[in-house]
């Protein structure tokens, strides 16, 4: 396991790009360019060997026999011709087959790699300096063997061309493609270098979207995650600033009142007295742990839009469940209360803590406000239509009209019996219907069948959501005048 790098020897993105794609280049190059010379040197060799070549076979043609032995029918002269070079010296010899000189230059000694071969070239050293030598065998009624050799000047200079003239060029067009691609890539990354700007000069409190023009589709892709994330941050700081603000305002009356009822009680002498007001001071708790209890659930509602999953739940039996753990209280109350449509089994694309949170908002709220005169009911029914489940709680109580009930499922929203009973805060149908939204649902208030009372209508999807439910919460919760009272 390697050590990460010191941030002072890490790369910039630029610059790594900018090496792994001039690196195969110039390796790509290296290869090409010692393949290109070195077959452009072998050939231009190969020219400078035949015309070596050819002076051996001038000479040869010159070798003939006289009275039984070869000789050289050139002059001095006539070899200095057949020799001449503007730029190199020239040497040669000639033997006879037992080896013996006919006529020479220099002691130019024939090549004996292959002996067999008609000719053959060799590098060799004549006097200090370089050269390289031909060696012609034939045959002029004896065989003989002619040795030409020549300085290396002109291969030389050639070679130190060939070296020039393929590498500068492409080094100088490796560079401009290295200025080229360093300004491709600093155009392509300029708005990942805004967006670093940006981000660098923001505070914590500015979560507004960055603006952006990217030119390609990683840097907007980029673009609409940061900003994604903004949102969610932005909306989480929202939600836990409402929640402080909302327990700071709506816990202060009760709280007061816990302190104002135990202070009475405190300065009474009769135990009577005592007793009164502790259960007042139990029934103001009672109340505030149920405001507290809903303004959690609030905030989850706002907190969870990011991270709900949605499963196939059986709405059959988790209504069964909900509505069994509601008897005892619906007994005492004197409320009938009943459930339909749980004979067969009925699924739902939903979460089941946020389904239950919906049902037992809507059960409670109806126990506590829709009741009826002379008797109490209230009925949770089940209908699966053929891409929605209906889940309805129905009373027979006072019920509302349609402004009213448009108006209720806001929050700090009460309706008029909830304020004459003194109970709850308006946060129960605004909980369930962020509930409901959250699943990709709709909560929506009417009014009964019987044509009295009030009827919460919760429709589910029975097939999985093309998009999250939390996309469709984008728009911050809505907000309303605190302790403007609703007609419920």
């Amino acid at each position: 396991m390697t050590a990460a790098a010191a941030p002072g020897t890490r790369r910039s993105l630029r610059s790594r790009l900018l090496w792994r794609v001039l690196l195969p280049l110039g390796a790509t190059w290296l290869v090409g360019g010692g393949a290109s010379f070195s077959l452009s040197w072998v050939l231009a060799g190969r020219a400078f060997d035949r015309a070596l070549l050819d002076d051996a076979y001038a000479i040869a043609a010159n070798i003939g026999e006289a009275q039984g032995a070869l000789v050289l029918n050139l002059t001095p002269g006539e070899i200095r011709k057949v020799l001449f070079d503007s730029e190199e010296r020239e040497w040669f010899a000639v033997y006879d087959g037992a080896g013996r000189v006919l006529a020479s230059t220099a002691a130019l000694q024939p090549s004996a790699r292959r002996p067999e071969a008609a000719s053959e070239f060799s590098d060799a050293s004549l006097d200090g300096v370089g050269v390289r030598s031909a060696t012609l065998r034939g045959r002029a009624g004896q065989p003989y063997t002619v040795v030409v050799a020549q300085t290396t000047n002109s291969r030389d200079r050639l070679l130190r061309g060939l070296l020039v003239r393929s590498i500068a060029p492409q080094l100088l067009l490796l560079l401009l493609l290295g200025a080229y691609l360093s300004r491709q890539i600093s155009r392509e990354l300029a708005p990942i270098d805004h967006l670093q700007r940006e981000l660098g000069r923001r505070d914590s409190s500015d979560l507004d979207p960055i603006a952006l023009q990217p030119i390609s589709l990683d840097a907007e892709r980029l673009r609409d995650a940061v900003n994604s994330l903004l949102a969610r941050v932005a909306r989480g700081v929202q939600a836990q600033r409402e929640f402080a603000g909302n327990v700071a305002h709506e816990l202060r009356t009760p709280l007061a009142g816990i302190r104002a009822l135990a202070e009475y009680g405190l300065a009474q002498a009769e135990p009577a007295a005592w007793k009164e007001q502790l259960q007042r001071i139990a029934a103001s708790e009672e109340r505030a742990s149920h405001l507290v209890d809903q303004l959690l659930a609030l905030a989850l509602a706002d907190e969870s839009r990011d991270s709900v999953k949605l499963e196939r739940v059986r709405v059959d039996e988790l209504v069964r469940r909900i509505v069994l753990s509601f008897m005892a209280r619906a007994d005492s109350a004197g409320v009938d209360l009943g459930a339909m449509g749980l004979d067969h089994p009925v699924e739902a694309w939903a979460t089941p803590m946020l389904l239950e949170g919906v049902l037992v908002n809507l059960i409670d709220n109806a126990l506590r406000y829709g009741r009826g005169e002379p008797t109490a009911r209230l009925t949770v029914a089940v209908e699966q239509e053929a891409s929605r489940v209906r889940i309805s709680v129905s009373d027979n109580g006072p019920g509302l009209d349609a402004e009213q009930q448009a108006r209720l499922s806001l929050r700090w929203r009460q309706g008029m019996a909830g304020i004459r009973l003194g109970q709850g805060a308006g946060l129960g149908l605004a909980i369930a219907a962020r509930y409901a939204a959250l699943m990709a649902g709709t909560l929506r208030l009417e009014t009964s069948r019987e044509g009295r009372g009030l009827r919460a209508v919760l429709v589910l999807g029975t097939a999985a959501p093309t998009e999250r439910a939390a996309d469709v919460l984008a728009a911050p919760p809505e907000r309303t005048a605190q302790g403007a009272p609703a007609p419920r």
